[in-house]
């Protein structure tokens, strides 16, 4: 009837398992087994990616190398083929598209799918989801988690439950159960800061945060508060949105101590820079428009932003357009605590949609 509520929405999201890492395992076996770091060893570089074997080492994206070969002493670095991921990931959603068109990609590697349609008549998002997995494994020698829930915000922190290569099932009579025993600094829209504003309120778990009023909410965490009343009850009405438009990919330090040197300024900003730019490989996103954010050592916050006629073509040019605008600033008496590189104005290769926030390191 034309009045009967809509199907229970089924998501799945699904993640591969240290992606650029396993890749370059599956193509030189001599990395098989050892802790490996895809990036740069140089003094400015930064981990792209790590393998499980580096990851018990603490060794984790973003970080800078000489961090990274601090706890791993033994790491393996290899430089990273963006080339190669994207291929890959291409091969891997030509395989989600046999399940469902609704898929909504995040990065090269990972997505939601809804399937709420059964297309295939394979009974259920579970088998859905081990087919597809099993299907990826075969095809590219790669392993995936999945999700399996009702809407995207669980999904996503299911994908995460048996990782590496596992499933995890969250039904609608488990999900606020299950999100209540989450720490709050897994939620999907929770970043460092916010996590730390909520321990400092006493929020530590998604049942602290279910007690929370919403007008509390809305007081010290603004318009991110009904998303955060719902979620802390496991509800979530966002759809997979096809073909959503990046809008902006970039990374941001905040240092142990405040900068005021030139030459350490722009070591920070090289850093920066290469950590933005393999999230910009990764969105596969294209835009004109750098923008550098400035937060002083008295919490005054500015930008400065730069455009071109045609797309950013490379890492150096998106770090030469940030150096321009931060030498225009200098000097800097007060001393910079957070430095931040953004792009923007992105036109779309149509190769890999999705939405990256700016991220701190």
């Amino acid at each position: 009837m034309a009045d009967d509520p809509p199907p229970q929405r089924k998501v799945i999201h699904i993640d591969m398992d240290a992606f650029y890492a396993s890749v370059e395992q599956r193509d030189d076996p001599s990395l098989k087994g050892k802790p490996v770091a895809v990036g740069s060893a140089q003094a400015r570089g930064v981990v792209a990616a790590a393998s499980y074997e580096a990851r018990t080492f603490g060794v984790k994206s973003a970080m800078p190398s000489i961090t990274a070969l601090k706890r791993c002493p033994d790491l393996v670095f290899v430089p990273p083929r963006f080339d190669v991921y994207r291929a890959i990931s291409q091969q891997i959603r030509a395989v989600f598209a046999d399940y469902t068109a609704l898929i909504e990609p995040l990065s090269l590697d990972e997505a939601y799918l809804d399937v709420t349609e059964d297309v295939r008549g394979l009974g259920s998002a579970r088998a859905i989801a081990e087919e597809i997995r099993a299907r990826i494994k075969t095809e590219t020698g790669l392993t995936a988690s999945a999700g399996v829930s009702y809407n995207k915000f669980i999904a996503k922190l299911a994908s995460d439950q048996n990782k590496p290569d596992g499933v995890c099932v969250i039904p609608p009579a488990k999900g606020a159960v299950f999100v209540a025993g989450l720490p709050v600094r897994r939620f999907h829209g929770v970043g460092p800061v916010t996590a730390a504003k909520m321990e400092r309120l006493g929020i530590l778990s998604g049942a602290d945060l279910r007690e929370q009023p919403l007008e509390m909410l809305r007081a010290h965490f603004g318009s991110s508060a009904d998303y955060l009343f719902g979620a802390a009850r496991g509800i979530d009405h966002r759809p997979v949105r096809v073909d959503r438009p990046t809008k902006s990919v970039g990374a941001e330090r905040t240092f142990d101590r405040d900068l005021t040197e030139r030459g350490e300024l722009l070591e920070a900003m090289a850093r920066v820079a290469e950590a933005a730019w393999v999230r910009i490989e990764r969105s596969g996103a294209q835009g004109r428009t750098v923008t550098l954010k400035l937060r002083y050592a008295d919490f005054r916050t500015i930008t400065r932003a730069r455009s071109s006629g045609s797309p950013v073509a490379d890492q150096a040019g998106f770090l030469a357009a940030g150096t321009i605008l931060l030498e225009a600033l200098l000097p800097v008496a007060p001393g910079v605590r957070l430095l931040g590189l953004t792009l923007s104005a992105i036109q779309e290769d149509g190769a890999t949609p999705g939405e990256q926030a700016t991220l701190p390191l």
